[in-house]
Protein backbone atom coordinates (compact mmCIF):
# COMPACT_ATOMS: atom_id res chain seq x y z
CA UNK A 1 0.00 0.00 0.00
CA UNK A 2 1.61 3.59 -0.84
CA UNK A 3 2.00 5.89 2.09
CA UNK A 4 1.21 9.16 1.12
CA UNK A 5 3.32 10.84 3.93
CA UNK A 6 6.31 11.33 2.09
CA UNK A 7 3.97 13.40 -0.85
CA UNK A 8 2.64 15.39 1.82
CA UNK A 9 6.43 16.31 3.31
CA UNK A 10 7.72 17.02 -0.55
CA UNK A 11 4.98 19.31 -1.41
CA UNK A 12 6.58 22.22 0.13
CA UNK A 13 9.78 21.06 -1.96
CA UNK A 14 7.57 20.65 -4.88
CA UNK A 15 5.93 24.11 -4.76
CA UNK A 16 9.00 25.48 -4.38
CA UNK A 17 10.70 23.78 -7.35
CA UNK A 18 7.50 24.69 -9.67
CA UNK A 19 8.49 28.41 -8.52
CA UNK A 20 11.44 27.79 -9.99
CA UNK A 21 10.50 26.43 -13.08
CA UNK A 22 8.53 26.87 -16.08
CA UNK A 23 9.46 30.33 -16.69
CA UNK A 24 9.14 30.28 -20.74
CA UNK A 25 9.25 33.88 -21.52
CA UNK A 26 9.28 33.38 -25.30
CA UNK A 27 6.24 31.36 -24.57
CA UNK A 28 4.26 34.16 -22.88
CA UNK A 29 3.16 37.82 -24.00
CA UNK A 30 5.37 40.38 -23.21
CA UNK A 31 4.42 43.75 -22.20
CA UNK A 32 5.84 47.44 -22.31
CA UNK A 33 6.99 47.98 -18.18
CA UNK A 34 5.26 50.87 -17.00
CA UNK A 35 2.30 49.86 -19.39
CA UNK A 36 0.68 47.20 -18.00
CA UNK A 37 -3.07 47.44 -16.88
CA UNK A 38 -4.52 46.37 -13.72
CA UNK A 39 -5.74 43.42 -14.65
CA UNK A 40 -2.07 42.42 -16.55
CA UNK A 41 -0.73 43.45 -13.43
CA UNK A 42 -2.11 40.08 -11.62
CA UNK A 43 -1.26 37.39 -14.30
CA UNK A 44 2.14 38.50 -15.39
CA UNK A 45 5.01 36.27 -15.15
CA UNK A 46 7.49 38.63 -13.32
CA UNK A 47 10.53 36.34 -14.84
CA UNK A 48 9.19 37.72 -17.97
CA UNK A 49 8.59 41.30 -17.82
CA UNK A 50 10.01 43.22 -15.19
CA UNK A 51 9.26 44.43 -11.56
CA UNK A 52 11.18 45.70 -8.59
CA UNK A 53 11.91 42.46 -6.92
CA UNK A 54 10.72 43.58 -3.35
CA UNK A 55 8.10 45.89 -4.25
CA UNK A 56 6.00 44.27 -7.37
CA UNK A 57 6.44 47.92 -8.98
CA UNK A 58 6.85 47.99 -12.60
CA UNK A 59 10.22 49.39 -13.94
CA UNK A 60 10.83 52.16 -16.24
CA UNK A 61 14.62 51.77 -17.48
CA UNK A 62 17.28 54.65 -17.45
CA UNK A 63 20.78 54.01 -19.82
CA UNK A 64 23.08 55.86 -17.67
CA UNK A 65 26.70 57.13 -19.26
CA UNK A 66 29.56 59.09 -18.41
CA UNK A 67 31.70 61.76 -20.31
CA UNK A 68 34.63 61.43 -17.78
CA UNK A 69 38.33 62.99 -18.91
CA UNK A 70 40.82 60.84 -17.17
CA UNK A 71 40.63 57.28 -14.98
CA UNK A 72 43.38 58.40 -12.01
CA UNK A 73 44.58 55.33 -13.00
CA UNK A 74 46.81 55.48 -16.51
CA UNK A 75 50.04 54.67 -14.90
CA UNK A 76 48.38 51.01 -14.26
CA UNK A 77 47.26 51.09 -17.81
CA UNK A 78 43.38 52.16 -16.93
CA UNK A 79 42.70 54.26 -20.21
CA UNK A 80 39.52 55.96 -21.73
CA UNK A 81 37.86 54.50 -25.46
CA UNK A 82 38.81 57.25 -28.01
CA UNK A 83 35.81 58.99 -29.20
CA UNK A 84 33.41 57.15 -26.95
CA UNK A 85 31.25 57.83 -23.77
CA UNK A 86 31.51 54.98 -21.04
CA UNK A 87 29.12 52.98 -19.45
CA UNK A 88 27.58 54.01 -15.78
CA UNK A 89 24.58 51.16 -15.49
CA UNK A 90 21.42 50.12 -16.31
CA UNK A 91 18.97 50.97 -13.12
CA UNK A 92 15.32 49.93 -13.16
CA UNK A 93 13.86 53.31 -11.33
CA UNK A 94 10.19 52.84 -10.49
CA UNK A 95 7.37 54.25 -12.82
CA UNK A 96 7.33 57.30 -10.54
CA UNK A 97 10.78 57.85 -10.47
CA UNK A 98 11.97 56.68 -7.01
CA UNK A 99 14.16 53.54 -6.85
CA UNK A 100 15.16 50.42 -4.86
CA UNK A 101 18.68 49.31 -4.56
CA UNK A 102 20.71 46.46 -3.09
CA UNK A 103 17.41 44.27 -3.37
CA UNK A 104 19.14 41.03 -2.79
CA UNK A 105 22.26 41.10 -0.17
CA UNK A 106 23.06 36.80 -0.95
CA UNK A 107 24.66 38.63 -4.06
CA UNK A 108 26.22 41.33 -2.20
CA UNK A 109 29.43 41.97 -3.97
CA UNK A 110 30.12 45.62 -3.77
CA UNK A 111 33.47 46.28 -2.23
CA UNK A 112 31.85 50.22 -1.66
CA UNK A 113 28.69 50.02 -1.05
CA UNK A 114 26.94 53.64 -1.61
CA UNK A 115 24.65 54.21 0.40
CA UNK A 116 25.61 51.83 2.73
CA UNK A 117 22.18 50.77 3.49
CA UNK A 118 19.31 49.36 1.60
CA UNK A 119 17.35 52.47 1.79
CA UNK A 120 19.72 54.84 1.63
CA UNK A 121 18.67 56.03 5.44
CA UNK A 122 20.80 55.43 8.53
CA UNK A 123 18.18 53.27 9.75
CA UNK A 124 18.02 50.75 6.97
CA UNK A 125 19.71 47.05 6.69
CA UNK A 126 23.47 47.65 6.66
CA UNK A 127 24.88 46.40 3.05
CA UNK A 128 28.28 44.75 3.91
CA UNK A 129 31.56 45.67 2.52
CA UNK A 130 32.48 43.14 -0.09
CA UNK A 131 36.45 41.93 0.39
CA UNK A 132 35.94 39.38 -1.91
CA UNK A 133 37.69 40.92 -4.85
CA UNK A 134 36.90 40.64 -8.73
CA UNK A 135 34.31 38.12 -9.04
CA UNK A 136 33.75 39.32 -13.14
CA UNK A 137 37.19 38.81 -14.22
CA UNK A 138 37.06 35.04 -13.24
CA UNK A 139 33.59 34.35 -14.29
CA UNK A 140 33.41 35.64 -17.92
CA UNK A 141 36.76 33.47 -18.41
CA UNK A 142 35.36 30.58 -16.99
CA UNK A 143 31.96 30.79 -19.12
CA UNK A 144 34.30 31.29 -22.11
CA UNK A 145 32.49 35.13 -22.41
CA UNK A 146 36.48 36.86 -23.71
CA UNK A 147 34.50 39.10 -25.99
CA UNK A 148 32.23 40.15 -23.67
CA UNK A 149 35.10 40.68 -20.79
CA UNK A 150 37.14 42.76 -23.13
CA UNK A 151 34.09 45.04 -24.05
CA UNK A 152 33.46 45.93 -20.74
CA UNK A 153 37.55 46.49 -19.98
CA UNK A 154 37.53 49.04 -22.80
CA UNK A 155 34.12 50.72 -22.31
CA UNK A 156 32.48 50.33 -18.41
CA UNK A 157 35.25 52.66 -17.16
CA UNK A 158 35.73 53.32 -13.10
CA UNK A 159 37.85 56.76 -12.09
CA UNK A 160 40.14 56.55 -9.10
CA UNK A 161 39.57 52.98 -8.55
CA UNK A 162 39.64 49.40 -10.44
CA UNK A 163 36.77 48.66 -13.19
CA UNK A 164 35.39 45.26 -11.43
CA UNK A 165 34.56 47.92 -8.25
CA UNK A 166 32.05 50.05 -10.66
CA UNK A 167 30.66 46.46 -12.54
CA UNK A 168 30.06 44.46 -8.93
CA UNK A 169 28.56 47.85 -7.60
CA UNK A 170 25.79 47.91 -10.20
CA UNK A 171 25.35 44.91 -9.75
CA UNK A 172 24.53 44.81 -6.12
CA UNK A 173 22.57 48.11 -6.08
CA UNK A 174 20.95 47.55 -9.54
CA UNK A 175 20.58 44.20 -10.85
CA UNK A 176 19.37 42.77 -7.88
CA UNK A 177 16.11 45.15 -7.77
CA UNK A 178 14.63 43.88 -11.27
CA UNK A 179 12.72 40.54 -10.94
CA UNK A 180 14.08 39.26 -14.67
CA UNK A 181 17.25 38.60 -13.02
CA UNK A 182 16.37 37.08 -9.37
CA UNK A 183 17.83 34.12 -8.24
CA UNK A 184 14.43 33.32 -5.24
CA UNK A 185 16.83 34.30 -2.09
CA UNK A 186 14.06 36.62 -1.32
CA UNK A 187 11.43 33.60 -2.03
CA UNK A 188 10.58 35.05 -5.30
CA UNK A 189 11.01 33.92 -8.35
CA UNK A 190 14.02 31.86 -9.55
CA UNK A 191 13.89 32.67 -13.18
CA UNK A 192 16.72 30.60 -14.06
CA UNK A 193 15.86 27.04 -12.95
CA UNK A 194 15.89 24.68 -10.26
CA UNK A 195 18.46 22.43 -12.40
CA UNK A 196 20.88 25.82 -12.99
CA UNK A 197 23.79 25.20 -10.95
CA UNK A 198 24.91 28.54 -10.20
CA UNK A 199 21.83 31.06 -11.11
CA UNK A 200 23.57 33.79 -9.16
CA UNK A 201 26.62 33.29 -11.60
CA UNK A 202 23.99 33.14 -14.38
CA UNK A 203 22.24 36.34 -13.68
CA UNK A 204 25.19 38.43 -13.13
CA UNK A 205 26.26 37.05 -16.70
CA UNK A 206 22.87 38.36 -17.84
CA UNK A 207 23.59 41.78 -16.04
CA UNK A 208 26.48 42.26 -17.86
CA UNK A 209 24.65 41.52 -21.69
CA UNK A 210 21.86 43.73 -21.17
CA UNK A 211 23.80 46.34 -19.94
CA UNK A 212 26.12 46.16 -22.99
CA UNK A 213 23.11 45.48 -25.41
CA UNK A 214 21.84 48.79 -23.80
CA UNK A 215 24.51 50.90 -24.00
CA UNK A 216 25.17 50.16 -28.21
CA UNK A 217 21.91 51.70 -28.92
CA UNK A 218 23.15 55.06 -27.72
CA UNK A 219 26.09 55.79 -29.31
CA UNK A 220 26.64 59.42 -27.62
CA UNK A 221 29.56 60.60 -28.68
CA UNK A 222 29.02 60.02 -32.44
CA UNK A 223 25.24 61.92 -32.33
CA UNK A 224 26.88 64.98 -30.59
CA UNK A 225 29.64 64.81 -33.04
CA UNK A 226 27.34 64.91 -36.08
CA UNK A 227 25.38 67.80 -34.84
CA UNK A 228 29.05 69.66 -35.02
CA UNK A 229 29.12 69.45 -30.57
CA UNK A 230 32.67 67.77 -29.81
CA UNK A 231 34.83 68.13 -26.91
CA UNK A 232 36.96 71.21 -26.35
CA UNK A 233 38.54 73.38 -23.57
CA UNK A 234 38.31 76.61 -25.92
CA UNK A 235 34.56 75.99 -27.11
CA UNK A 236 31.63 75.58 -25.06
CA UNK A 237 27.78 75.14 -25.50
CA UNK A 238 24.41 75.44 -24.16
CA UNK A 239 21.93 73.01 -22.29
CA UNK A 240 19.73 73.10 -25.60
CA UNK A 241 22.35 72.20 -27.94
CA UNK A 242 23.08 68.90 -25.84
CA UNK A 243 19.13 68.32 -25.20
CA UNK A 244 17.78 69.09 -28.62
CA UNK A 245 20.57 67.14 -30.51
CA UNK A 246 19.54 63.54 -28.07
CA UNK A 247 16.04 63.93 -28.28
CA UNK A 248 16.29 64.08 -31.90
CA UNK A 249 19.13 61.25 -31.97
CA UNK A 250 17.54 58.81 -29.64
CA UNK A 251 13.85 59.42 -29.60
CA UNK A 252 12.85 60.89 -26.33
CA UNK A 253 14.47 64.38 -24.03
CA UNK A 254 17.09 62.02 -21.75
CA UNK A 255 18.55 63.80 -18.61
CA UNK A 256 21.98 66.07 -18.66
CA UNK A 257 23.77 65.62 -15.66
CA UNK A 258 26.54 68.47 -14.93
CA UNK A 259 29.27 68.47 -12.29
CA UNK A 260 31.37 71.40 -10.72
CA UNK A 261 30.55 74.02 -8.72
CA UNK A 262 28.42 75.81 -10.73
CA UNK A 263 26.98 72.90 -12.46
CA UNK A 264 28.98 73.78 -16.01
CA UNK A 265 30.70 70.73 -16.80
CA UNK A 266 29.26 67.84 -18.90
CA UNK A 267 29.54 64.39 -17.26
CA UNK A 268 26.59 61.94 -17.27
CA UNK A 269 23.18 60.96 -19.48
CA UNK A 270 20.59 59.59 -18.50
CA UNK A 271 18.32 57.54 -21.18
CA UNK A 272 15.08 56.64 -20.24
CA UNK A 273 13.08 54.13 -21.74
CA UNK A 274 10.07 51.10 -21.19
CA UNK A 275 11.61 47.83 -22.12
CA UNK A 276 9.12 45.27 -24.18
CA UNK A 277 9.62 41.77 -21.98
CA UNK A 278 12.61 41.20 -20.32
CA UNK A 279 15.66 43.43 -20.70
CA UNK A 280 18.14 41.02 -21.34
CA UNK A 281 16.15 41.17 -24.56
CA UNK A 282 17.12 44.68 -25.16
CA UNK A 283 13.71 46.08 -26.67
CA UNK A 284 13.33 49.44 -25.77
CA UNK A 285 10.87 52.46 -25.97
CA UNK A 286 12.60 55.49 -25.38
CA UNK A 287 10.17 57.66 -23.16
CA UNK A 288 11.09 61.48 -21.80
CA UNK A 289 12.95 62.03 -18.67
CA UNK A 290 10.27 63.39 -16.16
CA UNK A 291 11.27 66.37 -13.80
CA UNK A 292 14.00 67.48 -13.09
CA UNK A 293 15.58 67.37 -17.22
CA UNK A 294 18.69 68.60 -15.68
CA UNK A 295 21.18 69.64 -13.16
CA UNK A 296 23.24 71.73 -15.26
CA UNK A 297 23.15 75.58 -15.22
CA UNK A 298 20.89 76.88 -17.63
CA UNK A 299 22.43 80.62 -17.95
CA UNK A 300 25.96 79.83 -18.22
CA UNK A 301 27.58 77.75 -21.14
CA UNK A 302 28.25 74.00 -20.55
CA UNK A 303 31.70 72.70 -20.84
CA UNK A 304 32.33 69.08 -23.10
CA UNK A 305 35.84 69.42 -21.95
CA UNK A 306 38.85 67.14 -23.83
CA UNK A 307 40.16 64.39 -22.34
CA UNK A 308 43.33 64.19 -20.43
CA UNK A 309 46.56 63.65 -22.28
CA UNK A 310 47.26 60.37 -22.38
CA UNK A 311 43.79 59.01 -20.92
CA UNK A 312 42.50 57.70 -23.82
CA UNK A 313 43.24 55.25 -26.18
Amino acid sequence: MLSFIPLIALLPLLASAWKSDNHTCAALPRYYSCELSNSTLKTYDTCCTPTEVLSSSTMIFADSQFWQTYTGLEKQGSVLPKESWTIHGLWPDRCDGTYGQYCDLGRQYDPRPSPNTTTGLPNGTIVPVWKGGDIVTPLLKKVARYDLLAFINKYWKNRDYEDYDLWQHEFSKHATCFSTFDVGNNGTNNCYGSEVVNATESSLVDYIEAVVASELQYPTYTWLKNAGITPSNTTSYNLTAFESTLTKASGALPYVGCSGPTRQTLSELWYYTHTLGRPQEAIFKPVNVSTPKSNCNTTAPIWYYTRSNGSEA
